[in-house]
């Protein structure tokens, strides 16, 4: 059922799955003890139904399909995937380790997604330091 919408309505379903992860992960600081799957769904419904343009796209016989929604089960496991598998850049490394040695931090961080809520929250305490 997923793969029969069309290309546009694909690739804004992948970017709302993908802004409203990183988003519940970056409030919940990237903390895998802090993880629940069931409020990052919760989150992601509430984007879905109050500001995805898509949302409204999508035929409502469509949106209450069990294979829909196994489909988009399988389509936020991916992305989720990819997102946790994309390796830091070469750039995000070196920053964020100037950074840190610079203010004597020790931020880990395995994905690409994570470097860059590492990285500002990096920067975010350089300029708290410098202001003051």
């Amino acid at each position: 059922m997923f793969k029969d919408l069309s290309p546009n309505i694909k690739s804004s379903i992948t970017r709302s799955i993908t802004q409203t992860f990183e988003q519940y992960m970056s409030n919940i600081g990237w903390s895998e003890e802090k993880f629940s799957i069931d409020a990052y769904m919760a989150d992601w419904r509430e984007y879905i139904t109050t500001k995805a343009l898509w949302y409204s796209k999508v035929p409502d016989d469509l949106k209450l399909d069990p294979k829909f929604h196994e489909d988009l089960a399988q389509r936020i496991n991916e992305v989720i995937a990819r997102i946790l598998g994309d390796p830091p850049s070469e750039e995000q490394i070196v920053t964020i380790q100037l950074m840190q040695e610079a203010l004597n931090t020790h931020y880990e961080y395995d994905c690409k997604a994570e470097a860059v809520y590492v990285e500002t929250l990096l920067k975010e305490q350089m300029d708290s330091f410098f202001k003051n």
